[in-house]
């Protein structure tokens, strides 16, 4: 295993951070894919023995079990110091906002939360889970200033945005003197290029990581054409994110394919090389050790040049999908106020 700073920020970690979305009670969230706790422990176990030391989780998780379940692996696998703890959180309730919670109560309340589910006195990294159009970002800027104040986040990380909220966000910390974004986590793997276009760049200027989700695409990335599992017949978001553009996104897995048989290696390793190339670390979303494994793999495994011109050649744009077409939708409504005069900026 490789390792490499995180952006503007002292936290060692490893080239791969293993995803935790699918740790966690089925019966408390949106996916019948996911876990036990006991498969979870060796999985995360195996991931420490390959040098992973970088997990990310979030409280939206299977209501917090995800949490649960990777704070009492690490409490029994490993001394606090030696991980690097990412979580996430949620944006304000409707009922919060009814009821007058201000965004920096809002993220000590679930900051606290997670604390408690993961068993720890601090995380290494909050992330801000997706752009919260109905609190100032001033608010949500100042709360997360708080909590790292307070011991309770060495650092805060962004997903889920475009680039020039990062960069809005980023100058007002400035401005403010308050903690900015050392780290991004947005969609972004071989068939799914679109951060390519402004955020990419945004990135390698300021030196923030790039920590990106889906690295597999589902696990499409990492299948070849007809095979299918458990979490590709029953993960509907991916199915949502991927199935619309099967078509064309087909000719970039039979390259990653064909070099994989090239190669003699897995077409995880050939997928994640590629990203590897682009980015910090890829969080690889696990539920078996054969995921962990290859994963860890791919670190030492390395394109030619003109083997990654031949993945990237095939590639057409996409339109955005999942949080972000939601994203997209909310800007459009916030720049619309913005144009009948309603709203300042």
């Amino acid at each position: 295993m490789d390792y490499t700073k995180l952006g503007n920020s002292d936290l060692q970690v490893s080239r791969i951070c293993m995803g935790c979305m699918g740790f966690g009670d089925a019966r408390n969230g949106q996916h019948t894919w996911t876990v036990d706790e006991a498969h979870s422990r060796e999985i995360i176990q195996r991931g420490m023995e390959l040098g992973v030391n970088f997990f990310d989780t979030a409280i939206a998780y299977q209501s917090g079990t995800s949490e649960q379940y990777l704070g009492r692996a690490l409490r029994d696998f490993a001394r606090r110091e030696d991980v690097v703890v990412a979580t996430k959180f949620l944006p304000r309730t409707q009922e919060e906002i009814a009821t007058g919670i201000t965004g920096q109560q809002h993220i000590q309340r679930m900051l606290d939360k997670s604390l408690a589910n993961l068993g720890m006195d601090y995380v290494d990294l909050y992330i801000y889970h997706m752009w919260d159009y109905q609190t100032p970002l001033y608010d949500v800027m100042e709360g997360l200033n708080q909590a790292v104040k307070a011991g309770k986040a060495r650092y805060i990380g962004i997903s889920n945005c475009f680039a020039w909220q990062l960069a809005k966000a980023n100058a007002l910390a400035e401005r403010e003197g308050f903690a900015k974004f050392v780290s991004v986590q947005g969609h972004y793997n071989l068939i799914f290029r679109e951060e390519e276009r402004e955020m990419a760049g945004l990135c390698l200027e300021d030196n923030i990581a790039m920590t990106p989700y889906s690295a597999l695409a589902g696990g499409r990335l990492s299948r070849h054409s007809g095979e299918t599992t458990k979490r590709l017949e029953e993960d509907s978001y991916a199915r949502l994110k991927y199935d619309a553009t099967a078509k064309q996104d087909e000719v970039i897995l039979r390259r990653v394919a064909e070099l994989a048989e090239r190669h003699g290696v897995s077409m995880t390793e050939v997928a994640l090389s590629w990203l590897l190339q682009k980015v910090t670390a890829p969080v690889a979303g696990v539920t078996k050790l054969s995921h962990i494994e290859g994963a860890a793999k791919a670190v030492d495994f390395s394109l030619t040049p003109e083997e990654t011109a031949y993945l990237e050649e095939p590639y057409l744009p996409h339109a955005l999908v999942g949080v972000m077409a939601q994203n997209t939708k909310a800007a459009a409504k916030e720049q619309h106020v913005w144009s009948t005069g309603n709203q300042t900026i």
